[in-house]
C-alpha cells in the first residue's frame, strides 16, 4: 500500500521545499504527523516561516483553513464558539469558532493563559467540540497545528504536560544554513513572498489524504520491531536523568509516526530507522528532566541519544 501513499506525500515534500527553504527536516516531520492523524507543536523563534509553513501546507492539500492569533486576553469561546440569543426568534443560535475547520492553525499558543489553551484538549483528542451540552464532530481530516516561540522568551504561558501529551511531534524549526538563506533572499528579491504573490494549486485532497491515512494500516510491524519500541519506552521510565518517561499515549504515537514515515519512505514495514527517526519529535515535548540534570546541563536531545544507543537495535 505504501507505493500509493509516497507519491502523494512526495509530491506535497517537492512543493513545500519550493515556498520553504532549507526545512527539510522540518517539512518531512510535519508531513508524518499529517498522514499520522497527528497534531503538531511547532517551535522556533519569531521570523523562521511557521506560519507561512502551515498555510502553504494547507493551499497544497486544498482543504479548509482556520488561524487564532492567540494572545494574552482571549476566551475559550474565541476558539470553540458561542450561543447568541436571537431576540426575533427568541432562541439561542450556535456561532462556530475558527476551530471548526480541517487544518487549524493556532499560532503563538504559548502567549495565551491555561484556561484558553485547554480549550483545544476535547477537539485534539476526540475530534468534536461540546458546547452548551451539545456535540459536534469535527471534519475527517481535523489537525492542529500550534505555533510557539521559546519559553524563555518574555510573556509566555508553557503548555501544561496534559496538554503537550496531545501533540503527536513537537518540531523545532531553527534558522535556515546560508545557502538556503540565499535561496530565500533571491525569491523574495523576484516577489515570491510578497503579499499574495504565491498562487499555489493543490497537489493533493484531502479525500487523498484521507485514504492514506485508511492505507496505513497495512504498513506491517514486525513483533521484534514491536519489542524494541516497548524496550525504549520503558527504558525511558528508569533513567536517571529523568524524573518523568514516555507515557502509554507516547509509546502510540512513536509508532503511528513510524508507520507513517516508512509509508512515505515508499516501504511497506517498519524499520529500527523510522523509529528513530521520530524519536526526538515525539518524546522531546514528553519528557521531563530532573532538576539536578537540569543544573547539570543535560538536555532532553541529549537524554533520547542516550536512550537510543542503550537498547540493542534488532536485526
Amino acid at each position: 500500500m505504501s507505493e500509493k501513499i509516497s507519491p502523494v506525500f512526495q509530491r506535497l515534500r517537492k512543493s513545500l521545499s519550493e515556498v520553504i527553504v532549507g526545512q527539510e527536516i522540518v517539512i518531512d516531520q510535519l508531513l508524518i504527523a499529517l498522514l499520522a492523524e497527528g497534531h503538531v507543536l511547532l517551535e522556533g523563534v519569531p521570523g523562521t516561516a511557521k506560519t507561512l509553513l502551515v498555510k502553504t501546507l494547507a493551499s497544497l492539500v486544498g482543504t479548509e483553513f482556520g488561524r487564532v492569533q492567540l494572545t494574552p486576553d482571549m476566551l475559550p469561546s474565541d476558539i470553540l464558539g458561542t450561543s447568541i440569543y436571537d431576540l426575533t426568534t427568541k432562541t439561542f443560535t450556535m456561532k462556530r469558532g475558527p476551530i471548526f475547520t480541517s487544518l487549524l492553525l493556532a499560532d503563538e499558543i504559548n502567549r495565551t493563559p491555561p484556561k484558553t489553551q485547554s480549550a483545544l484538549l476535547e477537539a485534539m483528542e476526540e475530534r468534536q467540540v461540546t458546547l452548551d451540552g451539545r456535540t459536534e464532530k469535527l471534519p475527517d481530516l481535523f489537525m492542529v497545528v500550534a505555533t510557539q516561540n521559546p519559553v524563555e522568551f518574555e510573556g509566555t504561558y508553557p503548555l501544561p504536560e496534559a496538554q503537550l501529551d496531545r501533540f503527536m511531534l513537537k518540531i523545532l524549526i531553527g534558522y535556515p544554513g546560508a545557502e538556503a538563506e540565499r535561496l530565500m533572499l533571491t525569491k523574495w528579491q523576484g516577489g515570491a513572498y510578497k503579499k499574495n504573490a504565491i498562487s499555489l494549486d493543490p497537489v493533493t485532497t484531502a479525500e487523498e489524504i484521507l485514504e492514506c491515512r485508511a492505507q496505513l494500516e497495512s504498513i506491517k510491524v514486525d513483533h521484534t520491531i514491536l519489542g524494541y519500541l516497548v524496550d525504549l519506552v520503558q527504558k525511558s521510565r528508569s533513567l536517571s536523568d529523568l524524573q518523568l518517561g514516555a507515557s502509554p499515549r507516547s509509546a502510540l504515537s512513536w509508532l503511528a509516526a513510524a508507520k507513517s514515515h516508512a509509508a512515505i519512505e515508499g516501504k511497506d514495514f517498519v524499520t529500527p530507522d523510522n523509529i528513530k527517526f521520530v524519536a526526538e519529535p515525539v518524546l522531546r515535548h514528553r519528557l521531563i528532566l530532573t532538576a539536578e540534570s537540569e543544573l547539570d546541563g543535560v538536555t532532553l536531545s541529549q537524554v533520547i541519544s542516550n536512550l537510543l544507543k542503550q537498547i540493542p537495535v534488532p536485526r
